[in-house]
């Protein structure tokens, strides 16, 4: 069996390590414990947080033990890296309730007891399952003048503030506030409670945290005198430069309240033939030889990769009942069929606004299939707006209620993007 290292390093997911070959070595001798950290200033995570989701997979199912961290505690302070200005503070109650929400959906990848949100059944079986915790466990019964004392004397402020994050920060306007640059020691603290509590070894996160993980090894090595290891993941961009993740109608969200699974299925459906070999190494846990096959498929022979991309990836974050309506809602809509209502995102108006009528340019705009008016002003325009399968290329109509078709209207942008509106009964 292949060493797990070099399963992650041939897929993509290493960016930069404190050592490869001692890694490698770890990993291939013993169980170890890992930990990654998840931010909770939302209730779900997005598409790109699966990068340290499936590095996180892949570990555990060669028989490591995962950590995954919800930073109640860390998410108090903010972490300045990458930022132009503090973030918005969250409550306790806030940071508790988005927690809930992430851990359900670490659970259909991971096996997770929820140690770090109730003490119920789950922690039980915690010698099989990995953890999930909160930081705020440890970090808010922190005293201030100790901490200080025991953690912040092995700290060199002329070394920290040449870190990039910091860097930024400080050349701004609005500069670097005493909070945020507290961050570092806290989450290098986190690194140090995980050592002594769980013995956990590595910590994996995206290469813009190198620095952070960097201080929590060293802190474990000036405190306790032993050696940790840190892995980051390169910062993925779509072959068109375009951040990971992100579409005209804004984030693609694991949670199906955000991003129907629908629409999740269409996201990887319309991602560039470029991507295609690279995301089914990263989102897929199919074999690399059947990956390099459909990575060397052509013009419109790619279809077929783009379609399994797509099936396994919604399936591993909907599961595979979701993932089926999802295909056969795309089959139907590209193949002329009659489209599953169900798996389609669809929204409701209230008839009286159709009686009235609706602007084109408003309506696409208000259902997600343009970001602005301006940009469903130049889809209409283009002839990319179509209603019912028609094309409307008229910035002026007005949509009523004698366009629709059995009491509901289908919208599509372009070739691919559908939304389907009914009527609002009262």
């Amino acid at each position: 069996m292949d060493n797990v290292f070099e399963v992650l390093n041939e897929r993509g997911f290493i960016k930069q390590t404190t050592n490869a070959e001692q890694i490698a070595r770890l990993l291939g001798e013993e169980q170890i414990t890992y930990y990654v950290g998840f931010d909770p200033t939302a209730s779900s995570l997005h598409v790109g947080s699966l990068v340290p989701i499936m590095a996180m997979a892949h570990l555990q199912r060669a028989g490591h033990k995962p950590i995954a961290i919800i930073g109640g505690g860390t998410t108090m302070i903010g972490d300045p890296t990458d930022k132009t200005e503090m973030r918005p503070m969250l409550s306790l109650e806030q940071i508790s309730t988005n927690g809930k929400g992430i851990l359900a959906q670490l659970q259909r990848y991971l096996n997770l007891s929820d140690d770090g949100i109730s003490n119920n059944e789950k922690s039980q079986i915690a010698s099989k399952a990995g953890r999930f915790l909160n930081n705020a466990d440890w970090l808010l019964s922190v005293n201030y003048i100790e901490f200080l004392r025991d953690i912040g004397k092995h700290f060199r402020v002329n070394e920290m503030i040449q870190a990039k994050g910091y860097q930024q920060r400080l050349d701004r306007e609005l500069g670097l506030s005493f909070l945020e640059f507290n961050y570092q020691l806290l989450q290098a603290y986190d690194y140090l409670c995980l050592f002594q509590e769980y013995g956990c070894r590595l910590q994996l996160g995206g290469d813009d945290q190198w620095g952070n993980i960097l201080a929590g090894v060293d802190l474990v090595r000036r405190v306790e005198g032993e050696r940790v290891h840190a892995v980051t993941f390169p910062l993925l961009t779509t072959a068109s430069g375009a951040k990971m993740g992100k579409t005209a109608g804004g984030a693609v969200w694991l949670d199906a309240e955000r991003t129907s699974p629908y629409e999740f299925y269409q996201y990887w459906i319309n991602v560039d033939d470029r991507d295609v070999s690279r995301f089914l190494a990263y989102f897929t846990f199919l074999p690399m030889g059947e990956i390099q096959r459909l990575g060397n498929l052509q013009d419109e022979a790619i279809r077929e990769a783009k379609e399994i991309l797509a099936y396994e990836a919604t399936k591993l974050a909907h599961g595979k009942t979701e993932a089926d309506k999802a295909q056969a809602a795309s089959h139907a809509a590209f193949g002329g069929g009659n489209l599953d209502e169900a798996a389609m995102p669809t929204s409701a108006i209230a008839s009286e606004r159709l009686d009235s009528g609706i602007p084109i340019m408003e309506l696409f705009h208000e259902v997600g299939l343009a970001n602005s008016r301006s940009e469903a002003r130049r889809l209409v325009q283009q002839g990319g707006a179509y209603i019912n399968e028609k094309q409307y290329r008229a910035i002026d109509m007005v949509v009523g209620a004698d366009l629709l078709e059995e009491n509901a209207l289908l919208l599509r942008a372009g070739k691919k993007r559908y939304h389907r509106i009914i009527i609002k009964k009262d």
